[in-house]
């Protein structure tokens, strides 16, 4: 290896390998990226399909993300914010409730909807304001509980979390039973008190794009790993690639030998695109269905969204079934109609996303470098290694390039 010159390699071109190029590459080392496919962002795609973007999920970035605030020039990407409310739709009523403290004007609406009672109303307030003022450092090291019990001990009401948060959070964590850690509802309920979910003007792909615009010459397309050995990556091609230091930033159990049967589980999700003669919200909002025994889980319209977009309304789907596509289709249709006194039109698309978010029994903000390092040559990213979130890749990209510097210049890991 020469010191100042080391070969370096990052298997993976999602957020969190493109984080761990660009800051190798602020600190003087260029790596090459290898990517199995045509393009970069991994889970965060979007397809452009007869001037539709259809992200695959409903995705969005929240910008008070510090990572974010690190990572991507926000002004560029051109982010449109959805509203500070939700639309709760019950057996064909309609309920707004919304962040008064952001937006006054939901104040009303959000004390006469028929979802949960006042008291449930004034401990959202609270909580907002106590999530707020509880740093980061708090949040990942206080104890852990699912979500559904500190709901319940912070004193809501069943109501209250079977209509509002369970189709809401339902939507972040996929999975319908509220199981995730209570550290990343705080996280995740603190970043939408202080600022907005976006999407960008492009599509939620446009995020990894402007990353990769930093790393121009940099990206080995359409290459598949076979294995990581030591200093070795074998292709493949039957091809071998010699690498001082590789950063894999993908799911390393089918890659690395001692890590395979070690394959986490992961939460699935179907997003099923409609047109529609619907006008939409008027403004970017997030629609919840909480009917009983409802598939369809959160909506929204695309033409809310993206400027001069056709009107597609996009739903998602969480909840385990065992339809056929056909019966989905008209299972969720039938939905939007009965809940929500909406019709959709054909089917544009169904995106069937069978490992769109990692599981966790305990999550953390984000791995220190450290404990990025797998051996002496190879070092782990992703969002898989400490939570959920575009956040949490971002960082853990930046914590594995920050262990290979340290191991390049001789200094002490932390």
């Amino acid at each position: 290896m020469s010191q100042n010159n080391p070969t370096i390699h990052i298997i993976g071109t999602g957020v969190s390998g493109l984080a761990a190029a660009i800051t190798l590459k602020n600190t003087g080392y260029n790596a090459q990226l290898i990517e199995q496919s045509s393009s970069v962002g991994g889970r965060v795609k979007t397809t452009v399909q007869d001037h539709m973007k259809l992200d695959h999920g409903f995705q969005v970035l929240l910008n008070q993300y510090p990572a974010a605030q690190e990572f991507l020039d926000l002004d560029a990407l051109k982010l449109r914010s959805f509203s500070p409310a939700s639309i709760v739709f019950i057996d064909g009523k309609k309920h707004v409730i919304g962040d008064a403290q952001r937006d006054f004007s939901y104040a009303w609406s959000t004390v006469v909807a028929g979802v949960g009672n006042l008291g449930d109303k004034w401990k959202v307030f609270t909580l907002s304001r106590k999530l707020k003022q509880k740093s980061l450092t708090d949040i990942f090291a206080s104890p852990e509980k699912t979500t559904l019990s500190y709901l319940q001990d912070y004193g809501f009401s069943d109501k209250m979390i079977q209509s509002f948060f369970k189709p809401f959070y339902t939507g972040i964590f996929l999975e319908t039973e509220l199981q995730t850690s209570s550290r990343m509802f705080e996280f995740v309920f603190k970043m939408f008190s202080l600022g907005n979910a976006t999407i960008p003007a492009a599509g939620i792909q446009a995020i990894p794009q402007q990353m990769a615009a930093h790393l121009k010459g940099q990206i080995l397309f359409n290459t598949t790993v076979k294995e990581v050995v030591g200093d070795s990556i074998h292709l493949s091609n039957g091809e071998t690639l010699k690498s001082d230091f590789t950063i894999i930033a993908t799911p390393a159990d089918s890659l690395v030998p001692n890590l395979k049967d070690t394959e986490k589980e992961w939460h699935s999700v179907q997003t099923l695109y409609f047109d529609t003669d619907e006008h939409g919200f008027d403004k970017p909002t997030i629609g919840l269905i909480a009917g009983q025994n409802c598939l369809s889980n959160n909506f929204h319209f695309l033409n809310d969204i993206f400027e001069n977009h056709p009107k597609v309304i996009s739903v998602s789907v969480v909840a385990k079934h065992k339809l056929s596509n056909d019966q989905l289709e008209e299972r969720v249709r039938k939905e939007l109609s009965e809940q929500a006194n909406l019709s959709a039109g054909d089917l544009i698309k169904i995106i069937d996303i069978k490992k769109a978010l990692p599981t966790f029994e305990s999550i953390q903000y984000a791995m220190t470098p450290t404990e990025t390092q797998l051996t002496q040559n190879i070092f782990l990213a992703g969002d898989q290694l400490s939570n959920a979130s575009l956040n949490a890749a971002m960082l853990n990209g930046k914590a594995a390039a920050l262990a290979v510097i340290a191991k390049i210049e001789g200094n002490q890991l932390v």
